[in-house]
């Protein structure tokens, strides 16, 4: 596995137990394979090796490294330090732009965080995983339109591994924008390429859910609950369809889950006064 699909997993998983919206950020990229390659073997790119990567560039990548574990770990500001020290041993460095931007949007400083990604993409205007990270700062100030516009040129890229979060942050930004319909067609696509994440099936629940579509909404919900992903938002949005289903065996098996794992949250609370349509 890769630092960027290290990096995205752990995102991931952290971000659906902490705020779900944020989970749609791309993951980082340090390994010296993603340089460009140095040579060429008739058309096709030769096999890039440790001694390919300029010495310059290697002390970077592992300033960079070090930043992304410290960033995982919640240490921004020492990350931020850290990924100073690689941009001034390397000024060129696409992926030490992308983490910069990724770190400015966590300290919430939008414009540093937008300059970052700019720069990125200027440097390597081929890495979508920068595209898409800009899109979502994008969404994060109601730029909407130029936000699916960065959305969509990160899907389009043919070499792209991460259409499904993108397909995911699309939608997230559809519903903040007014616009479920779309929003339920993106959600799809992700849900179609990573049925396994939690934010799509739980977004995706959700809207169907909120549009009357119960049926379709209990099949996405108890696929995630059923799952280790579960928590005490999806739990409790299995039994608000399941209630409006009648289904009241599945609604107090769902309860004794929530009540066990999450006595003190504000799902229990709201189970317990039968606030089913809040």
């Amino acid at each position: 596995m890769t630092i960027s699909e290290t990096v995205s997993r752990r995102a991931a998983m952290y971000l659906w137990g902490a705020c779900l919206a944020l989970a749609a950020v791309a993951g980082l990229s340090g390994c010296a394979t993603t340089a460009e390659p140095a040579g060429m073997h008739g058309n096709q790119p030769d096999i890039v090796t440790d001694s390919d990567e300029p010495e310059a560039r290697k002390r970077a990548r592992i300033r960079l490294e070090l930043a992304i574990g410290y960033f995982e770990q919640g240490q921004t500001t020492v990350a931020l330090d850290e990924i100073k020290q690689a941009l001034v041993v390397d000024p060129a460095y696409a992926e030490a732009y992308n983490l910069r931007g990724l770190i400015y949007m966590r300290l919430n400083d939008l414009r540093l965080a937008e300059e970052s990604f700019r720069r990125a993409m200027a440097l390597n205007p081929r890495d979508a995983n920068v595209t898409h990270n800009y899109g979502w700062l994008l969404c994060q100030q109601a730029r909407y339109p130029e936000s699916f516009q960065a959305f969509a040129q990160a899907i389009a890229n043919p070499t792209y591994g991460g259409r499904a979060k993108t397909w995911m942050a699309q939608g997230l930004c559809q519903t903040r924008a007014g616009q479920r319909a779309e929003a339920e067609y993106s959600l799809g696509k992700s849900y179609e390429l990573d049925a396994a994440n939690p934010v799509t099936g739980y977004n995706l629940a959700m809207l169907l859910f909120q549009r009357g579509e119960l049926v379709r909404a209990q099949f996405y919900i108890r696929r995630l609950n059923n799952g280790e992903m579960a928590n005490a938002e999806s739990l409790w949005l299995g039994i608000k369809i399941e209630q409006r289903l009648n289904n009241r065996e599945a609604v107090e098996q769902l309860a004794t889950q929530l009540k066990k794992r999450y006595p003190q949250s504000r799902e229990v609370g709201a189970y317990e006064r039968g606030a089913f349509n809040e």
